[in-house]
């Protein structure tokens, strides 16, 4: 099988045929002009050797004497020394008085209106034997009474196209040689110029990497997204377009153009390596990992690929849900296990009635705790909730209280899901700040104003230091490690609690956000109805 020219070799052949095809072109455009010129000249020869035999005095005289034989001489003369094909002298009435071909003469020459028989040369095209030849005619006019004698014909035959190009073949050469060395020279210059551009590939294998590209971008699941400098898309497939709900036409036009949410333009548009970072977008929440790209060591843009985890955090959710419920089991178990030990310890020591003072003072702690809840809290779910938490706040130390103006009433079974998992979280989060603290309390408001739920947790800890504010919602940050604190066994799981909270607060519409004076105070707000996917 024979082996097919490389891409340089293509545009290399391509080239010299273009070039070929131009000088074939410029050649015969030079032929053609050399032609054209030729042929004035002959034009004009004719017409000087025409004035020079009707202005010799002595063929004007011969022509007035009726001496036909030296005209005959004189033209046949004029003919020989200028090369002309012709030289023919008529008189006026036309007929022919001298000419090289015996056959004209006595013939009359086809005047009709020739500007010749008014006392004017004329030069013309004509033919001689088949051939195209330049005639020329000039009067003989009397020598003293200048009247009109007759007229001398001329003919030349034009030069052929062999006598054409052997005129321009020198030239022609010269100019032919010099278009071809410095044509295929930069035939050459440009075939090596594209085949470092193209880094060596062949038209085909371009072509293969295309439509490998292009299956692989629109096959995966994930959506993948790439961005130049200035921000503008420049690769997007099926899929992207379907998480970000932004147009088919979205190549070349900026995230902001595309009507791009705000966080999601701003993990895009970071620059920076981003590891499994989730934001919320359109009702769904986005895991983003971006990574710069640079090409011969300058940067050119950034891939991102983005996967739903929407699912995820449902099961997140509610996997987040039984945690507390076991962690408040475990808490109680122990607690009540401490109690009963203690108990136990005072009938022993035969304390009886310190024993019984105790039961009461726990009973009458408990209620007091579970009355100020209810009252305040509706919703069985999220009173349940807080109720529970109080047992895990004992076990640590830590004082759990319910805000005074506190009222939340019962709320639609998705809005009570959600509040659930805020409060769950921002409790916990409280509760391991405070632990750190001389003064250990946490403090719950919540509140359903203006269709909103407002969820606020208060603590007594150290606070988020200064310019973490937006951080400690990213996924894996944690604030016991942000202020320097020793990573506990549990540290994998932190800096998951309030990125949760953030990606269920932003999904229905609300936000959350930290103050840090005098510890820490985190408020999340929920709007009743959740905003549209497509909103």
């Amino acid at each position: 099988m024979s082996r097919r020219l490389s891409l340089a070799g293509q545009l290399l052949a391509l080239q010299v045929v273009i070039i070929c095809v131009v000088l074939v072109g410029v050649a015969a455009v030079t032929v053609a002009q050399s032609t054209k010129r030729a042929q004035e000249i002959e034009g004009r020869r004719a017409l000087a050797v025409a004035e020079t035999v009707a202005n010799t005095r002595a063929v004007r005289d011969a022509v007035e004497r009726g001496e036909i034989t030296y005209v005959r001489v004189a033209a046949e003369s004029s003919r020989s020394v200028s090369g002309s094909a012709s030289v023919a002298v008529a008189d006026v009435a036309g007929n022919v008085l001298a000419s090289a071909d015996p056959e004209e003469l006595g013939r009359r020459f086809p005047l009709g209106n020739s500007p010749v028989l008014q006392g004017r040369s004329w030069v013309g095209d004509g033919t001689l034997d088949g051939d195209p030849a330049a005639v020329a005619m000039a009067p003989m006019l009397g020598s003293e009474d200048r009247r009109l004698l007759g007229f001398v014909a001329v003919t030349r035959l034009y030069p052929t196209l062999a006598d054409g190009l052997a005129a321009a073949a020198p030239n022609l050469l010269t100019y032919l040689g010099l278009a071809s060395v410095i044509g295929i020279g930069g035939s050459l210059l440009l075939a090596r110029r594209v085949k470092r551009q193209t880094l060596g590939l062949e038209p085909a294998e371009i072509a293969g990497l295309v439509e490998h590209r292009d299956a692989m971008l629109h096959g995966i699941r994930e959506g993948v997204v790439g961005l130049d400098l200035q921000g503008r898309v420049t690769v997007v497939n099926d899929e992207a377009i379907r998480l970000l709900r932004i147009p088919g036409d979205a190549l070349g036009r900026t995230l902001q153009d595309l009507g791009v949410g705000e966080d999601v333009r701003e993990a895009l548009l970071s620059g920076e390596v981003e590891r499994d970072r989730a934001v919320a977008s359109a009702g769904r929440v986005l895991v983003v990992n971006q990574l710069p790209i640079s090409s011969r060591g300058r940067p050119i843009g950034s891939v991102t690929t983005l996967r739903d985890r929407t699912e995820l955090l449902e099961l997140r959710r509610e996997l987040d849900l039984t945690r507390h419920v076991t962690d408040t089991l475990r808490a109680q178990a122990h607690e009540f296990s401490n109690r009963l030990h203690t108990i136990a310890g005072l009938l022993e020591l035969g304390e009886a009635e310190e024993a019984v003072r105790l039961v009461h003072r726990i009973s009458s702690s408990r209620s007091e705790f579970g009355a100020t809840v209810t009252g305040a809290v509706r919703d069985p779910t999220i009173a349940a909730l807080l109720i529970a938490k109080a047992s895990q706040a004992a076990e640590l130390g830590v004082d759990l209280r319910i805000a005074p103006d506190s009222s939340l009433p019962v709320l639609e079974d998705e809005l009570g899901a959600d509040v659930a998992t805020v409060v769950g979280n921002l409790v916990d989060n409280a509760l391991d700040a405070a632990t750190l603290a001389a003064h250990r309390w946490v403090e719950v408001e919540l509140g359903l104003v203006d269709g909103e739920v407002d969820v606020v947790v208060r603590d007594s800890g150290a606070g988020v230091p200064p310019g973490m504010e937006r951080e400690v919602f990213r996924r894996g940050m944690s604030t016991k490690e942000a202020v320097g604190e020793p990573a506990s066994p549990g540290a994998s799981e932190r800096g998951i609690g309030l990125s949760l909270v953030h990606l269920v607060c932003t999904r229905r519409g609300g936000e959350v956000t930290v103050s840090t004076a005098g510890g820490s105070t985190f408020t999340a707000r929920l709007p009743a109805e959740p905003v549209l996917a497509g909103s």
